[in-house]
């Protein structure tokens, strides 16, 4: 029986029996001792002494213990992995003890059939190469609280719900609030809500997301006791149509001067790729400043834009003592947030546990084309192998030889995902009719090809998340330049891959890939300005740990200089 299904069947720690204690030890006695009428203070200790004679058992159990350094295991006060020591003292198998709670990340107390891969993600990720600092697990707590304090249908949000319609001119309240609005491609949708999130945890704002496009099919309710989706009945019924040209935006009130005049009760932010120089003025401290004093925020956006949020100065310590180690923003933000709901769950485990869980390395291989047609094209498939192959990803095939790999080789598993079906059957195929030259097992899989992106779909939207999701779990991962959908795996399963650059004039480029500096996404539109200096300026160049992206140069991303 594999460690998953160990932990899968073991008891829930309160209802864990007493284990028996090892042969060879005292303990010996202590269950005779059991046989006999004893008082109840003498079944007491003798209960405790069983206790602590069985801790090896425990540990088999799923219990976190305290690791031992004689068995070679990570530092004492790592909740993430122990390894159990058997029962003559040495060193046990190998048996991953993973923390449900993904190192503090999570709480307990959720409904756990509700959303089932909340805590059942820890049996099929690889443990996290990242800690999250203390800081940040106290100020998700914080806002734990304050979403549970000022959410929707607390007599709180009633009250803000009711000045919000009034209009009038009003001052900041006790509960004030971030709406989301679905807008996008997934993959940007992902991005944009752990952007929200983070600006609302700087400013104290409850974050509240639009429903549409799936939302709530998609992801669990992250925070407990309470719900992040925006009620239907929300008053100001037009804000999906706002738009780069709409009087409510910050750029066009910014534009018309008319900004600093009044406290109206909402502010439009659009932070979309086609936002004005005035929109862009948005990651300005002095704006920031303004902003604080408006009770409603409403956003739109397809980008990550949390790099400039770095280059915010007002932000700038409290990011530092929130992620130290700077390339893991949404590697964090994005494993508390985003719980496949269970009817994504299910196709998850189910390809999982059918395809992938019993190969020695799975690798992930996104192919994401921005043309026209449709595809397959040569100069695409031929740039995927060359990087494999360069990267060593892939083993090279034997053409000439008919070689027939050993029953116990070492297998592989491709887990392809595209929108054409194309490149995977010509892998599959060339494994197919050829041995591989090192005797590796490859098998290839891919589980959907929908041709066209339609966002707008609920199965399609499951699907795109589910592949999405089954990325992340790869051992190895290789991804396309300019793509969402791989920034959004990179950063969940914490992995640095090999990116394939944008093809040129439908031509393969040289060279075919590289790994890249960081796992966090790319901002594909951040502004160009100098806040201070009230001019142009490289925002790349302001502060080591924000530089340009490796797929698009005029991009920023977050890379950990430690």
């Amino acid at each position: 029986m594999d460690i998953k299904e160990r932990i899968r069947r073991s008891p829930r720690e309160e209802e864990a029996p007493v284990a028996a204690p090892p042969r060879g030890r005292k303990g010996g006695a202590a269950m005779l001792l059991l046989r006999w009428s004893l008082p109840a203070a003498a079944l007491v200790v003798c209960a405790v002494l069983l206790l602590m004679l069985a801790g090896g058992s425990a540990a088999r159990r799923g219990r976190l213990l305290d690791a031992d350094p004689s068995v070679g295991v990570v530092a004492r006060d790592d909740p993430r992995l122990v390894r159990p020591r058997d029962e003559d003292g040495t060193s046990g198998s190998p048996e991953v003890v993973k923390d449900k709670l993904l190192g503090g990340l999570l709480v307990p107390g959720f409904d756990e059939q509700s959303c089932l891969s909340r805590y059942q993600s820890v049996l099929y990720r690889r443990i996290s190469p990242r800690f999250p600092s203390t800081y940040l697990l106290e100020r998700l707590r914080e806002q734990e609280a304050l979403q549970k304090k000022c959410g929707p249908h607390t007599e709180l949000y009633r009250k803000a719900i009711a000045q919000l319609k009034s209009g009038q001119d009003i001052k900041v309240m006790d509960c004030n609030y971030l709406v989301w609005t679905a807008y996008s491609g997934l993959g940007n949708r992902i991005l944009t809500i752990a952007s929200a999130f983070l600006y609302a945890i700087l400013t104290n704002r409850v974050l509240l997301v639009d429903g549409d496009k799936g939302t709530a099919d998609l992801f669990c309710e992250p925070f407990p006791e309470t719900s992040w989706l925006l009620p239907s009945d929300f008053p100001i019924k037009q804000f999906k149509n706002f738009s780069v040209v709409s009087p409510e935006s910050y750029g066009n009130k910014l534009k018309s001067k008319v900004v600093h005049h009044s406290r109206p009760a909402f502010v439009y932010l659009h932070l979309a790729h086609d936002y004005s120089d005035y929109d862009k003025l948005f990651f300005c401290e002095d704006n920031q400043h303004y902003l604080q004093t408006i009770p409603w925020l409403i956003l739109k956006s397809d980008n990550y834009f949390v790099p400039s949020l770095f280059l915010i100065p007002a932000y700038q310590e409290q990011l530092m003592r929130l992620f130290p180690q700077r390339d893991a923003v949404f590697h964090h933000l994005g494993r508390y947030l985003f719980h496949p709901t269970n009817a994504v769950w299910g196709m998850i485990t189910r390809y999982y546990d059918s395809y992938l869980a019993r190969a020695d390395e799975k690798l992930g291989i996104q192919i994401r084309v921005f043309d026209t047609e449709t595809g397959p094209f040569q100069h695409v498939l031929d740039q995927v192998l060359a990087c494999t192959f360069k990267e060593h990803l892939l083993p090279e095939v034997n053409t000439q030889e008919p070689i027939v790999s050993p029953s116990k080789a070492r297998s592989k598993v491709v887990l392809v995902t595209s929108l054409n079906s194309g490149y995977y059957e010509e892998f599959r195929n060339m494994y197919w009719e050829h041995p591989t030259a090192n005797g590796e097992t490859i098998s290839f899989h891919q589980p959907s090809h929908e041709e066209h992106q339609d966002s707008d779909k609920k199965m399609h939207n499951r699907k795109a998340w589910a592949e999405i999701y089954l990325l992340s779990l790869s051992d190895v991962m290789v991804t396309s330049a300019w793509s969402t959908f791989g920034y959004v795996a990179q950063g969940l399963s914490g992995l640095k891959p090999w990116l394939l650059f944008k093809p040129e004039n439908r031509t393969a480029p040289d060279p075919p890939c590289r790994q890249v500096l960081s796992m966090e996404p790319c901002f594909h539109a951040p502004p160009f300005y100098d806040c201070k200096a009230k001019r142009g300026t490289d925002t790349g160049k302001l502060v080591p740990h924000v530089t340009h992206c490796e797929d698009m140069s005029w991009g920023l991303k977050l890379v950990d200089q430690s």
